[in-house]
Order: structure tokens, then C-alpha cells, then sequence
């Protein structure tokens, strides 16, 4: 049980395509082995900083294919939860704060691993534009550094989607979409008669994203019974944290990244406790 959970990764891309490692010691007199970009991988969507915090399906960003995947571990906190405190944090991730030395990509995802996971992402990723200045052609290059910058700001590098937080649309969107050419090829009772088919037909077959198990949908075992043990106990640890943070919420003591590690250490420990005495 300890084990399940969503898996934590980070995606690290080379944004020189190699020419750092060729380049890097003739022109800074350092071998410097990559210009890094790194991006948070969990609930099947990679999180990263550009211009604002980004989200993508894991591994098709606008940097193409990362060079090497980091494994992080593996997280308990709900999709929701981690929702709320990427909400939280965006006002300090903006195009605005942006800054390439010292609040980019990489201090994003380093923030995010520490609240997922309660780890860091590897040093050499951090201490990258650190080795850049400290070089002996450091200062030759910080004002090149600073138009790039400058590019990254306007946009010039492509953009992903802004990150939202997910929602469930409503039953009956659906059954509203008859378009102009069905409504007119019938009289009015026809149209009627159909959208309350067609939207009683949604009803049954739409199920919140918010309330889907996620194991993903139960499967007939082998003897005939359905059911994913595994999966039913994960879930049943989310929504004990997603309960446990909204109680801590509703104190209006803390904030919500705060709320939100408190609720994952607390249920983990009642759950550890149980096995201990199980």
C-alpha cells in the first residue's frame, strides 16, 4: 500500500541540442554539459515554467524528446490538492518574474518535487547558471544571457497551454448541440422529443471526472469478481486526504500548499499506524 500512489518524474531537456557539451570549454573555459529545462511529470501531465505555469500531455511539450528522465518517487497528494496549490503559487510564476538565472524552469519544478515528494531535483540542474557566471567568460556572456531573456519573456519560444484546473462539464452540454440544419430539417415536438433522448442518454453515461476511481474502471478478476483491490485502496487514501484537507482549509490557519502536506503526513501516519497494529 505504501507504494501506490502517483508517480513523480522529471523530464530534463538539453536546450543547446548538444552544443553546449562541443562548445562549452572553448567559449567559457568550462565543460558545462547541457543548458537544462526541466518539467514535472505526474497525473499523466508535465507541469514546467515559461511563461506562466504550463501544462502538456507528458512528453510533447515544445522542447521535443528529454534526454533523461529523472524518477522522483511516488506522491499521495490528489490531482485536486496539487490544483489548488499550483493556484496558489502562480502569482509568483508569471512572464513578469520570470528570470533565467534566478527564477526559471528549474525552480519550479525543484518547488514542485519538494511538495509532491519532499525531494529536490539533481544539483548539477540547479547550479547551472551559477557555473555560467562563475566561468571565466562568465561576464562576457551575461548580457547575451540577458537579451535571451529578454526573447523568452515576448514569447518567442512556442507555448503550451496555461495551466487550469480541471472541470467537469455540465450533463446536459451535450444534449444542447443539436445544430441549426437538425433543428430546422424537424418541427419543434421532433427537436424536443430528441434532445431529452439524447440528454437522458448523456446523463447515464457521463460520470464526474472528479468521482472516477483512479485505478481506472473495475475489471472482472479471474473468479468472476469485479473489483481492483490496489485501486480501491489508493483511492480510498485520496479521498481521506482530500477530506483531511478541506478540514485543515476550513481553520483557515493555514495556507493551501501547507494544508496540503499536513493532510498527506497525517493520513500516511494513521495508515502506518494501522499496519503496525494490524
Amino acid at each position: 500500500m505504501a507504494e501506490d500512489g502517483h508517480k513523480v518524474s522529471l523530464n530534463v531537456y538539453d536546450l543547446s541540442q548538444g552544443l553546449a557539451r562541443q562548445l562549452s570549454t572553448t567559449f567559457l573555459g568550462k565543460a558545462i554539459e547541457g543548458v537544462w529545462h526541466t518539467g514535472i511529470v505526474v497525473y499523466g501531465t508535465e507541469y514546467y515554467f515559461g511563461g506562466g505555469i504550463q501544462q502538456t500531455p507528458a512528453g510533447r511539450t515544445p522542447f521535443g524528446t528529454p534526454i533523461r528522465v529523472v524518477d522522483l518517487g511516488i506522491s499521495h497528494v490528489p490531482k485536486d490538492v496539487f490544483e489548488i496549490y499550483l493556484q496558489e503559487i502562480s502569482p509568483r510564476y508569471t512572464e513578469q518574474t520570470y528570470s533565467l538565472l534566478t527564477h526559471n524552469c528549474n525552480n519550479f519544478s525543484n518547488e514542485v518535487a519538494q511538495f509532491l515528494v519532499s525531494a529536490t531535483i539533481p544539483d548539477y540542474i540547479l547550479n547551472l547558471p551559477n557555473e555560467v557566471l562563475n566561468s571565466p567568460m562568465g561576464a562576457v556572456f551575461l548580457p547575451m544571457i540577458q537579451q535571451l531573456e529578454t526573447t523568452l519573456r515576448a514569447g518567442a519560444v512556442p507555448q503550451a497551454p496555461q495551466f487550469k484546473p480541471a472541470t467537469t462539464a455540465p450533463a446536459t452540454q451535450k444534449a444542447s448541440s443539436l445544430s441549426n440544419k437538425e433543428v430546422d430539417g424537424k418541427s419543434r415536438s421532433e427537436a424536443e422529443a430528441a434532445t431529452a433522448g439524447e440528454q437522458k442518454t448523456s446523463t447515464a453515461e457521463t460520470v464526474p471526472v472528479a468521482v472516477k476511481p483512479t485505478g481506472g474502471q473495475e475489471k472482472p478478476s479471474g473468479n468472476g469478481i469485479a473489483g481492483d483491490s490496489l485501486g480501491d485502496a489508493r483511492s480510498k487514501v485520496q479521498d481521506e486526504i482530500g477530506r483531511e484537507f478541506a478540514a485543515i482549509m476550513a481553520t483557515g490557519t493555514l495556507r493551501a500548499s501547507e494544508a496540503a502536506a499536513l493532510a498527506t503526513r497525517r493520513v500516511m501516519q494513521r495508515y502506518d499506524m494501522n499496519v503496525a497494529q494490524s
